[in-house]
C-alpha cells in the first residue's frame, strides 16, 4: 500500500484530530457501561431502520439520529442537499459499537447536530461487508489502524476523506481521545470552508483504495518456496510460551486472534507434509488457547479474541466463523495427534453450537453477544461465593483450585475460568488419573452451566449468513468425519439443505436469511465458503448430490465474479450496485479469503470432476494474488496452501 499519502496531510492538519483507532482492551475500559434499552428509548419514534431485519439495525432504530440504511436514498439524498455523509459500521456483538451508541447516539445534542449536518447512514458490516472492506481500507490508509465501530466522513458522492473508530462523546471523556462532537464540528468547519480541499482529498483517498484492491500491475508468477517462507516468517514471530503470533515482547496487553488462516496453514504443512515445525507451532497454540479464558469451559465454544498474551481474558462475543473454522482444525488434530483433549473441544464446540447458535430450521445464527444487562461478560464470569452458593463450600474449593486460582483474573473482581497447566498435570495435581478427574469435574460443571442459564443471556444474532453458515457446515462435515460421529455430518447435511431451500433462489445466492426473508445479493465469501462447505460434505459421506450442489454454486460463481482479463475473482458481482470501487479481497483475518477458498475449491472439482479446465481457473486465482503473496505471504496463508497444492 503506498503510504506516503502526503496528498492527505492537508486535511489532517486543518482537523487537527488524532482518532483513536484500536479497540480498546479490558485494560482501557470505561467506566461507562452500555445501559440496557429503557422505556425513554422504547418511547422514541422509530426512524427508518425499524423496517430493517438486521439485528444490528434494528438496536438503532430508536436512535434520536434519523439514521439511513445504506442505499440510493440515502446517496441521493446527500447529493441533492449537498450534505456530507457521517458513514457508521458495526455488528450486533459488538461492545464498543454499543458503548458508541449510548455516549454519542442516544445523546439529544450530539444527534440533534449530526441530524442538521449529515445524512447518517449506518450498516451493519456482517449485512454489507463489501461497504465494510472499502471504507475500512479507507481509514487504514489515513490512520494506518481499523477496527468497529468505525467512523467515516464522505462527501455527498460518498468519497471518504476522514475516519477512526471509536469516539467518546466530548473532549475529556477519555484521556487522549477527541471527543466525537468536537470532530464532527471541525469537519463541518472545514467542509464550509475548505470544500474544494475534502474534494480533492477524497479523491486521493479513493484513487488509493482502487490501486489497494484493483491492481492494474498483478504479477504473472507466484514467487517459489512460498510456504517456507511463510513458515519462516512464523517461524520468527511465534509466542514460544504461550503459543501465537505477533506478540510484541514487553506488551503482554496486544490482543491475541485464533488467526484460523494461519492455523489451517500449519496443519496443511503438518499433516501433508510432516512438517515437524509447523505441528509444535500448531499444537502449543491449540494447547494454549484451550487453555485460557478464550474457551468457554462451562459451554463450550471459543470466544473471538484474548485482549492479552496469555489467552486468558477474551472478548467475550461468540462467532460462528470462528467456531466452525476451530472445529476443522481441532478435529484433524484430534486425528492426526491422538490428543483426546482435542476431541474434546470440538465435542464440546458442537453440543454448544447446537444448544445455542442453532435454528429450528437446522441453520446456525451468526453470533453471540460480548454484554449481558449493560456489562461486558457479565454472563460468563464469577465470583467464587458463588461456585460455594451452588456447589458448597467443599467442592467449590476444589473446583477453584483447577478453574480460578490465585486472585480474580477479570476486573480485579470476578473470574474467568482456565486453567493454568494441561489436563494431565492438573490430574495429577489433583491426585487422579485424567478419566477420574473428568468423572467428579464434569457433574460440576454441569450445575454451573445450569446455574449460567438461568442468568439474563446475552444477545443473540439470529441471521443466517450464506457464508459463515458455510464455514460451520464444513467445521460440522470435517468434525463428523474425524471424530466418527455421524449426528455432525447430519447437522451439516441439514444445515447444506436450508441454505441451498432458502437463500439459493433463481439460480443464485441471496447473502442472508433474517425473519423468514432471504435478503441482499451474495458476495464471493457466500459462494465460496458455500461450496466448501459441500465439498467437506462429499468428502464425509462420498454423497455425489454435494458434489454436484458444490460444482453448481462454482459455476454461477464462475459466471458472476470472475475476471476474465486477469484472472481471479471479484468480491462483487457483475451486476452488484456500483459502489466506488469493485475490487479483489485477498487479505485474511478472522475469515480466509473468498479467492482462496475458491482456489482450493476449484483444486477439488478438478481432481473430483477431471475436468483440467478448474484446474487452470484455480492457477489463474493464484496468480491473482501474486503481489500480496509477493510482499507478505502471512496476510494470505489460505492462498499460500492453494499455491502449494498446485
Amino acid at each position: 500500500m503506498n503510504r506516503s499519502a502526503t496528498s492527505l496531510a492537508c486535511l489532517l492538519l486543518v482537523l487537527i484530530v488524532q482518532a483513536v483507532t484500536v479497540e480498546p482492551t479490558n485494560a482501557q475500559k470505561p467506566d461507562t457501561q452500555e445501559p440496557q434499552h429503557g422505556l425513554e428509548t422504547k418511547l422514541r419514534p422509530a426512524n427508518r431502520l425499524a423496517k430493517e431485519t438486521s439485528p444490528y439495525l434494528l438496536q438503532h432504530a430508536r436512535n434520536p439520529v434519523d439514521w439511513h440504511p445504506w442505499g440510493q436514498e440515502a446517496l441521493q439524498l446527500a447529493k441533492q442537499q449537498n450534505k456530507l455523509i457521517f458513514l457508521s459500521i458495526g455488528y450486533s456483538s459488538c461492545h464498543w459499537c454499543h458503548v458508541m451508541e449510548h455516549e454519542s447516539f442516544e445523546d439529544a445534542e450530539v444527534a440533534r447536530f449530526m441530524n442538521d449536518h449529515f445524512i447518517c447512514v449506518k450498516v451493519d458490516r456482517e449485512e454489507r461487508p463489501d461497504v465494510d472492506a472499502i471504507y475500512m481500507l479507507a481509514v487504514q490508509i489515513m490512520t494506518r489502524r481499523g477496527g468497529w465501530p468505525l467512523s467515516v466522513f464522505l462527501t455527498p458522492d460518498a468519497k471518504p476523506f476522514f475516519g477512526g473508530t471509536y469516539f467518546p462523546a466530548r473532549d475529556g471523556d477519555r484521556p487522549g481521545s477527541p471527543g466525537f462532537l468536537t470532530v464532527g464540528q471541525r469537519v463541518v468547519s472545514t467542509w464550509q470552508s475548505n470544500a474544494d480541499g475534502i474534494e480533492r482529498t477524497a479523491e486521493q483517498v479513493a484513487k488509493l483504495i482502487a490501486e489497494e484492491m484493483n491492481s492494474q500491475e498483478v504479477p504473472t508468477t507466484v514467487p517459489a518456496n512460498l510456504a517456507k517462507e511463510l513458515l519462516d516468517d512464523l517461524t520468527n514471530t511465534f509466542d514460544e510460551t504461550y503459543g501465537g503470533f505477533g506478540y510484541a515482547a514487553g506488551n503482554p496487553r496486544i490482543p491475541k486472534f485464533p488467526q484460523s488462516s494461519t492455523l489451517a496453514f500449519l496443519l496443511d504443512q503438518a499433516d501433508r507434509g510432516g512438517n515437524a515445525a509447523a505441528l509444535k507451532m500448531l499444537t502449543k497454540t491449540a494447547d494454549r488457547m484451550a487453555m485460557g479464558g478464550l474457551l468457554d469451559h462451562l459451554g463450550g465454544g471459543f470466544h473471538r479474541y484474548s485482549v492479552d498474551r496469555y489467552w486468558a481474558i477474551p472478548h467475550f462475543e461468540k462467532m460462528l466463523y470462528d467456531n466452525g473454522q476451530l472445529a476443522s482444525i481441532y478435529a484433524r488434530l484430534a486425528t492426526l495427534t491422538g490428543n483426546v483433549e482435542y476431541r474434546r473441544v470440538v465435542e464440546e464446540m458442537m453440543t454448544f453450537i447446537e444448544r445455542d447458535m442453532t435454528d429450528e430450521s437446522g441453520a446456525f445464527y451468526a453470533a453471540m453477544d460480548a454484554d449481558s444487562e449493560g456489562e461486558e461478560g457479565k454472563f460468563f464470569r464469577w465470583k467464587k461465593e458463588e461456585w460455594s452458593q451452588i456447589l458448597g463450600e467443599k467442592e467449590a474449593a476444589w473446583l477453584a483450585a483447577i478453574y480460578a486460582p490465585g486472585t480474580p483474573n477479570f476486573e480485579d473482581e470476578f473470574y474467568v475460568p482456565q486453567i493454568d497447566v494441561p489436563w494431565p498435570e492438573v490430574a495429577q495435581r489433583a491426585g487422579l488419573s485424567l478419566t477420574e478427574l473428568r468423572a467428579r469435574l464434569d457433574p460440576l460443571r454441569i450445575q454451573l452451566l445450569h446455574a449460567r442459564s438461568q442468568r439474563v443471556p446475552p444477545m443473540t444474532d439470529t441471521k443466517i449468513l450464506t457464508s459463515w453458515n458455510g464455514l460451520m457446515i464444513r467445521g460440522m462435515a470435517d468434525a463428523g468425519r474425524e471424530l466418527k460421529r455421524p449426528a455432525y455430518i447430519e447437522r451439516a447435511a441439514t444445515a447444506a439443505h436450508f441454505v441451498m431451500d432458502n437463500l439459493w433462489i433463481e439460480g443464485r445466492l441471496m447473502r442472508t436469511f433474517t425473519a423468514g426473508k432471504a435478503s441482499l445479493n451474495a458476495y464471493l465469501d457466500d459462494y465460496a465458503f458455500l461450496a466448501n462447505g459441500l465439498i467437506a460434505l462429499h468428502e464425509a459421506t462420498g454423497e455425489k448430490e454435494w458434489l454436484q450442489m458444490a460444482q453448481q454454486i462454482t459455476e454461477k460463481q464462475l459466471e458472476l465474479f470472475w475476471d476474465e482479463q486477469q484472472g481471479g475473482f471479484f468480491f462483487t458481482s457483475a451486476d452488484h450496485e456500483q459502489l466506488i470501487v469493485r475490487g479483489k479481497l485477498f487479505h485474511e483475518g478472522a475469515r480466509p479469503s473468498g479467492s482462496a477458498v475458491a482456489a482450493e475449491n476449484l483444486i477439488y472439482l478438478a481432481k473430483a470432476t477431471g475436468d483440467d479446465s478448474y484446474r487452470d481457473k484455480a492457477q489463474r486465482t493464484v496468480r491473482s494474488a501474486a503481489r500480496i503473496l509477493s510482499r507478505s505471504p502471512a496476510a494470505a496463508p489460505r492462498m499460500v496452501m492453494a499455491a502449494d497444492r498446485l
